[in-house]
């Protein structure tokens, strides 16, 4: 596995791009891939994790089984380190990007196609486990072209274009496509606004019909613009060579100074969201009396999709300088703090169910808003403590992986506790999830320079 982004032995000849605004207009600018690569990957992650738990709602699952099904879908992607070094060592990079998008592609019109069996959903969730195997596929892949392909400093000049292009794949999926599915319940094929059940198949069968389409058109145009990318220096040539650096980065991480309490913050800190992430959606559009705020599918895409989105966004941007200007380890508890307090919006909506729009956009915005602010934080400390030493690049990744697996066993139990407690015990029970991530924040090491 690579220990590092590789540089190619052209890229280090290569001079700096004087400005982004130049880069963007040269001959074979990145620019033609980096912005849809990275867009096409966050509109498969956010479909398979995020959109599926809204459409397992509205055809009739209960909240236990919709967040259980979505958040195993999140398994595939936190232990994508694990396979990543076998696609390293076939072909090209560019090669799996491809075969990735076209087969997530054929596997979205599968899904629309298989909702007009009688088993519809057992075929549907094993579709979804499939093609979730093959979206972190094409992460990995993506992200190998975007490293092998560019030198350091071009990287450095796109990676605000690739961050940038991730996001607009929620805006896409989460606030797009969930808005079409209820335009299409309502207006067009004239279905009862608000009911849950077998009714919805005719909508979502369009949306996944709609996302195939994209992506396709994605591939077409990455297999006439993306470079091939390169093999890193230390890639792997065998099967036995892959197994011995998966060994021994996994032996390196956990001889990592204090490296429980580094495991522990990577894993906890999100712990409230990751009870919040499934649960908030759908408590946006239960019914009134069963302590929802009984909102359209088109409410809830606005809401999540847009001002919720550009929330994160600008929440990311202001934590980021303000992490640059005070230094992270002087900032970790206050952005741990924005993370998890404003979760309280959900516990005073749960309580009264307001039906003023302003209001729970309002909600919504100053829970997404902090959350970006604080999030910062927690990638900074996984790059700039975790991450350091032999395997930089896979010990990031295992960080990543271990928020990952907090979010999917959060996920899965999330909707049974909900059931069990209602939401408003449930929403008390988030908040007090946010103890055990103060305590690991208070406690988390700082043993590299910043």
């Amino acid at each position: 596995m690579p220990t590092a982004p590789s540089t190619l032995p052209h890229a280090a000849e290569a001079q700096q791009p004087p400005s982004l605004l130049r880069a963007m207009f040269t001959r074979g600018t990145p620019m033609l891939w980096v912005p849809s690569g990275y867009f096409t990957m966050a509109l498969t992650y956010m479909m398979l994790t995020s959109v599926t738990s809204i459409m397992f709602k509205n055809l009739g699952m209960d909240n236990g089984q919709a967040a259980q099904y979505a958040s195993y879908l999140i398994l595939a992607y936190t232990i994508k380190p694990l396979f990543a070094p076998f696609v390293e060592m076939y072909r090209t990079k560019k090669f799996f990007v491809l075969c990735s998008q076209l087969i997530i592609a054929a596997g979205f019109a599968g899904v629309a196609l298989a909702m007009s069996l009688p088993d519809y959903m057992a075929i549907m969730v094993f579709q979804f486990g499939v093609l979730s195997l093959v979206g972190a596929t094409q992460d990995i892949a993506s992200d190998g072209v975007y490293v092998t392909s560019l030198d350091a400093p071009t990287q450095s000049l796109f990676c605000g274009i690739q961050s940038l292009s991730w996001n607009i794949g929620p805006i896409v999926a989460s606030g797009g496509m969930v808005y079409l599915s209820g335009w299409l319940h309502t207006q067009y094929f004239h279905h009862a606004a608000g009911s849950f059940g077998a009714e919805w198949i005719d909508a979502w069968r369009i949306i996944f019909f709609l996302v195939a389409a994209i992506i396709v058109v994605a591939a077409l145009w990455h297999a006439r613009v993306m470079p091939d990318g390169a093999k890193a220096e230390n890639a792997p040539t065998s099967v036995a060579q892959a197994a011995f650096l998966l060994k021994d980065s996994f032996v390196t991480f956990f001889q990592k100074r204090d490296v429980w309490l580094m495991i522990g913050f990577a894993f906890l800190f999100r712990l409230s969201i990751g009870l919040l992430e499934k649960i908030g959606p759908f408590f946006m559009v239960d019914p009134v009396a069963q302590g929802g705020l009984g909102l359209s599918n088109e409410m809830l895409g606005l809401i999540y999709g847009t001002y919720g989105l550009i929330a994160v966004l600008v929440g990311s941007l202001l934590g980021g300088l303000f992490v640059a200007k005070r230094g992270l380890k002087a900032t970790l508890f206050v952005l741990c703090c924005a993370v998890n307090i404003p979760n309280v919006t959900f516990l005073l909506m749960s309580i009264w169910q307001p039906q003023n729009l302003v209001v729970i956009c309002a909600g919504v915005a100053i829970e997404k808003f902090f959350f970006g602010f604080g999030s910062v934080g927690f990638m900074i400390y996984l790059m700039q403590q975790l991450a350091p030493g032999k395997y930089t690049t896979t010990h990031y990744a295992f960080g990543t992986g271990l928020m990952g697996l907090c979010m999917m066993v959060t996920g899965v139990v999330s909707g049974h506790l909900q059931q069990a407690l209602g939401y408003v015990h449930y929403f008390w029970l988030v908040m007090a999830a946010t103890i055990p991530s103060f305590l690991i924040t208070w406690y988390a090491p700082f043993h590299q320079k910043s």
